[in-house]
């Protein structure tokens, strides 16, 4: 018996998921700390519409390649967000660990445009 190509983009879209999901739920979403990200002194671009990106990102010390949105940044960081598991996270990266998405997918308003992106960077 074949596999379905007219749905292998959906199903591993649904691993990823899992997958990223699990990380998640182990916590340790690493992020830039206050004194990486120099907000007080870094000019800070807010997005209204955030853009899709893929990122590089740390659950402990395993680095994830996602889709995310780019929601702010300054000239060398990223303030990203993504949903894994039916929850929404938020994480500061380098500005090197972020690519343009090529081939975004649709998702809904809702997951583009959910709260905002909480600004405020580790300790």
């Amino acid at each position: 018996m074949g596999t379905s190509k007219r749905y292998a983009a959906h199903f591993d879209a649904l691993g990823e998921d899992r997958h990223l999901a699990a990380l998640a739920a182990k916590g340790g979403l690493q992020t830039l700390s206050k004194r990486e990200l120099a907000l007080d002194c870094e000019p800070l671009t807010v997005d209204p519409n955030p853009r899709p990106v893929l990122v590089w990102v740390r659950f402990f010390a395993e680095p994830v390649r996602i889709r995310a949105w780019a929601c702010r940044w300054t000239p060398k960081a990223v303030g990203v967000k993504f949903h894994a598991g039916g929850t929404e996270y938020t994480t500061w990266v380098w500005a090197d660990a972020v690519d343009p998405d090529p081939d975004p997918r649709k998702i809904p308003d809702e997951a583009k445009y959910g709260r905002g992106l909480d600004v405020s960077p580790a300790d």
